[in-house]
Formats: C-alpha cells, structure tokens, sequence
C-alpha cells in the first residue's frame, strides 16, 4: 500500500483509554454532544477500524443511544447494514463489512445512494468495502490492551475539514 492509498491526517490525532463499558459509553455522549453543537457534523462517515472484539459495535450501540435511538439496535453483521433514526430525526445508517465481499453487493443494496445523501454513517470492517466507500471523516482505532481486562487504547484521525471539526469540538479547541 502506497501513501497515495492512505486518506490525509488532519492535525493531530485524539487518544483516549476506555477501562471499561462506562468510559466507552462517556466516549460516546462526547462524541454525541459535539455532534449536536454543529448541525454540519450531522452528515459524518465514521469508520470504525479493529479486531474482532475490540469493541467496534459496543461503541456503536452507545453511540446511537447517547443519539436518542430507542429500541432495539441490532448488529448489522448479517445484513450489512442497519438504518437507525435518532433524536431529531437524524438518519444514522450502521455498516458492518465483515462478511462483504462482492462488489456487486454495493452497487446492488443501493450504499453509494445512502452515503451520497445526509446522515450519520458508521462502518465497521471498512477495508472490506476498500474502494467503494468514500474517504471517512474520522478514523476510529479500538486495539484491546491486554487479554487480561477490558481496556480499550483508542485513536480518533480526522481526514477531512469536518472530521477535524469534530475532534476540535470534544477537545476543547473550537
């Protein structure tokens, strides 16, 4: 892989550590409230980058509810994909792109018509979907620190102007 094939890093990353399901879901009303502080950031691609069991869809599911989703919010692994409205009716549309592999799947579920219209976005597995997805906004990694708890090393990069502004706003800086 080339630096070409790699989207711009906007600024500097923000890290966080998460010990446990309650930071993780603190995590997420942080990135819900900056969210609400712009109604730009309403029609973010968040792409969601980790192994298996890191905690990609826990985060999500908290995510969705610190958006005022209620009721069930399913994995979309067998589905692909799982629509979501949340407060104010915001579209939020959950990707998981672990098992996708053809090409024509994309074209086929019409996904270019969802991420070229408004609404929150959040994929898991996006490398799966390489080349098909638009270059995300902001760039989540979820690495477990050890076998032996739940700890959660976490990076947020911002690739684009709105990303950037997300980050600044939950840190503080806009």
């Amino acid at each position: 892989m080339s630096a070409d094939d790699h989207p711009p890093i906007l600024g500097t990353p923000l890290r966080a550590q998460w010990r446990d399901e309650e930071d993780t879901a603190a995590f997420a009303h942080r990135i819900a409230d900056a969210m609400a502080q712009r109604s730009a950031l309403r029609d973010l691609f968040i792409a969601l980058h980790g192994d298996l069991g890191a905690g990609k869809t826990t985060f999500v599911r908290h995510l969705l509810r610190a958006l005022g989703v209620q009721g069930r919010i399913k994995s979309p692994t067998y589905a692909v994909v799982e629509p979501h409205t949340a407060a104010g009716g915001l579209q939020v549309h959950h990707f998981d792109f672990y098992r996708f592999g053809d090409p024509r799947e994309w074209d086929d579920a019409g996904f270019r018509d969802i991420f070229a219209g408004p609404g929150l976005k959040l994929a898991e597995w996006p490398g799966n979907a390489a080349g098909r997805i638009p270059v995300e906004d902001i760039a989540i990694k979820i690495e477990a620190m050890s076998d032996n708890d739940d700890t959660r090393s976490v990076t947020l990069t911002a690739h684009t102007a709105q990303g950037r502004a997300l980050l600044d706003l939950m840190d503080g800086r806009a």
